[in-house]
Protein backbone atom coordinates (compact mmCIF):
# COMPACT_ATOMS: atom_id res chain seq x y z
CA UNK A 1 0.00 0.00 0.00
CA UNK A 2 3.05 2.22 1.07
CA UNK A 3 5.38 1.34 -1.01
CA UNK A 4 7.48 2.18 -4.29
CA UNK A 5 5.55 3.78 -7.08
CA UNK A 6 6.94 2.44 -10.27
CA UNK A 7 7.15 4.98 -13.14
CA UNK A 8 6.07 7.62 -10.97
CA UNK A 9 8.87 9.83 -11.59
CA UNK A 10 9.66 9.22 -14.55
CA UNK A 11 5.75 11.03 -15.71
CA UNK A 12 6.83 13.94 -13.58
CA UNK A 13 10.48 14.64 -14.97
CA UNK A 14 9.13 14.12 -18.33
CA UNK A 15 6.26 16.60 -17.77
CA UNK A 16 9.00 19.07 -16.50
CA UNK A 17 10.90 18.52 -19.07
CA UNK A 18 8.82 19.49 -22.04
CA UNK A 19 7.98 22.59 -20.02
CA UNK A 20 11.52 23.82 -19.84
CA UNK A 21 11.59 23.65 -23.60
CA UNK A 22 8.67 25.73 -24.45
CA UNK A 23 10.17 29.05 -24.28
CA UNK A 24 7.82 29.67 -21.01
CA UNK A 25 11.20 30.16 -18.33
CA UNK A 26 11.79 34.12 -20.46
CA UNK A 27 8.22 34.85 -19.72
CA UNK A 28 8.38 33.65 -16.01
CA UNK A 29 11.23 35.70 -15.83
CA UNK A 30 8.87 38.59 -16.77
CA UNK A 31 5.91 38.22 -14.80
CA UNK A 32 8.66 37.37 -11.92
CA UNK A 33 10.04 41.16 -12.30
CA UNK A 34 7.26 42.86 -12.97
CA UNK A 35 5.63 41.38 -9.50
CA UNK A 36 8.84 42.39 -7.56
CA UNK A 37 9.00 46.10 -9.25
CA UNK A 38 4.73 46.63 -8.29
CA UNK A 39 5.68 45.17 -4.89
CA UNK A 40 8.68 47.80 -3.95
CA UNK A 41 6.82 50.41 -5.11
CA UNK A 42 3.42 49.84 -2.83
CA UNK A 43 5.67 49.57 -0.22
CA UNK A 44 7.76 52.67 -0.92
CA UNK A 45 4.23 54.60 -0.99
CA UNK A 46 3.35 52.96 2.52
CA UNK A 47 6.42 53.88 4.13
CA UNK A 48 6.10 56.92 5.87
CA UNK A 49 7.86 60.76 4.88
CA UNK A 50 10.80 61.22 6.75
CA UNK A 51 11.03 64.58 7.95
CA UNK A 52 13.73 67.48 6.52
CA UNK A 53 13.36 69.92 9.48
Amino acid sequence: MYGVIVGGGGIGGAGAAALANTGLDTLSWVVAATTLVAAGLSIWKLAPRRNRS
